[in-house]
């Protein structure tokens, strides 16, 4: 069960990656709600990765990958 549940959260995450490259979705309703829930796990790292790391300058977001193999962690340790 709790599997499955991370594998959800992992799959919103790529769909949320994956939306940062269509503008034209970033207005919709359900648009709003995959950046709302996958915000609310990624802004800390963001936070993190700006304030402690030296790689402010990349031009991607790398915050989804590393929670994704935080999640992938957990999941194999459970």
């Amino acid at each position: 069960m709790i599997r499955a549940i991370l594998n959800i959260y992992i799959m919103l995450l790529i769909v949320d990656a994956i939306l940062s490259y269509f503008p034209q979705f970033n207005q919709s309703n359900w648009a709003k709600k995959i950046k709302m829930l996958a915000d609310l796990t990624l802004n800390p790292i963001r936070k993190y990765i700006v304030q402690k790391l030296p790689i402010q300058d990349i031009p991607i977001d790398i915050s989804p990958i590393i929670f994704i193999l935080i999640l992938k962690t957990i999941e194999a340790l459970w």
